[in-house]
Order: C-alpha cells, then sequence, then structure tokens
C-alpha cells in the first residue's frame, strides 16, 4: 500500500475525485461493499488504481477481485483477507485521478467541472453558485446558492442556454422569482 498526502494528484496539484465509499465488510473472507458514485454503478471498475481516504490519507490500492452484487459492487483489496482487516477499510472514500477519466463529449459534463460556476439569467443577473448538482431521475439539477436557493433542471436548449467552463459561468432561461 502506498500513502499518499491529501493535496497532490498526478499533474493536476489536485485531490482525487470522490466517486464511491466503502460500506463496510462482506462476508468472512476479505471483501468488502462499495456504493458507487458512477453510472452504471460498475464503471467504478474501470478505473485502477483507486485512492482510499481514511481521515486526511489517501492510500493507493489496486483492486485484487469486484463483482456486482445485488444491486452493489463487492470487491477484495490487498491486504484484506478476513472480515477484520476489511472492516478497517469501512467508510473510506474511493477516488481516482482526473487524468483517469475519459475525456467528455461535446456538450457534456462532469458534475464537478459544473460544482463552483457562477449562474446567470439571460438578461445577465446573477443567481448564485452551482454548490452541488443532484439526480432525479428526469433529469440532473444544479442547486445554486446566491440569495436564495435556486433548483435549476439542466437541461441543454431549454433552461441552459450556454456553459463556459473556462470562463467559470453557466447562463440559464430561468425565471428567478420562480
Amino acid at each position: 500500500m502506498v500513502v499518499v498526502d491529501e493535496t497532490p494528484g498526478p499533474g493536476d496539484g489536485k485531490a482525487p475525485l470522490i466517486m464511491g465509499h466503502i460500506a463496510g465488510p462482506y462476508g468472512v473472507r476479505g471483501w468488502v461493499r462499495v456504493v458507487s458514485y458512477t453510472e452504471p454503478l460498475e464503471s467504478l471498475l474501470e478505473y485502477r488504481p483507486w485512492q482510499l481516504r481514511q481521515g486526511n490519507t489517501w492510500h493507493c490500492v489496486d483492486v485484487v477481485e469486484a463483482r456486482r452484487h445485488g444491486k452493489g459492487l463487492i470487491v477484495r483489496l490487498p491486504e484484506c483477507r478476513d472480515r477484520d482487516s476489511a472492516a478497517r477499510y469501512a467508510g473510506a472514500e474511493i477516488g481516482i485521478y482526473r487524468e483517469q477519466l475519459p475525456a467528455p463529449q461535446e456538450n457534456e459534463y462532469y458534475w464537478t467541472d459544473l460544482v463552483g460556476l457562477n449562474v446567470v439569467t439571460l438578461d445577465g443577473r446573477e443567481l448564485g453558485i452551482v454548490d452541488h448538482l443532484m439526480e432525479t431521475g428526469a433529469n440532473d439539477v444544479l442547486v445554486v446558492r446566491g440569495e436564495r436557493e435556486y433548483l435549476v433542471p439542466f437541461i441543454q436548449g431549454q433552461v441552459i442556454d450556454a456553459v463556459d467552463l473556462a470562463g467559470r459561468w453557466i447562463r440559464v432561461d430561468w425565471d428567478p422569482d420562480f
């Protein structure tokens, strides 16, 4: 196991992107239950190695074995040979470095790229900053925090007029009084 500190990531000087977490041990042979934040959830298994954060420390680990199990994943990590050794990873966040992700297609965005962008209406009124996104089933929703909180559907061509990652803004066709 390699230990790296929390701040640097290879190439970009940033900490890994959180892609899931370890829920706890599974069985008695050293496997762990994993909650994946990827869609589909098995996509998490394509990114290797993983960075595991426990406290303020990142550990680089390779996945020994993995498979889908019910509505989640189960994984065996190095040095996990029994339930007790697997239990010490409970609650660890799973991260990967940005360089491990494929480049998004045109008009596609990673949620992490949208967080922190300034949101303005077509007439130039500032609504606030994207705090986070949430999935509703029908579409993703920007949670914008400013003078108040706005829930803005991320529907390109209807509500989302333009996204400028370099300029750090999103222009929306949205009534601030809604």
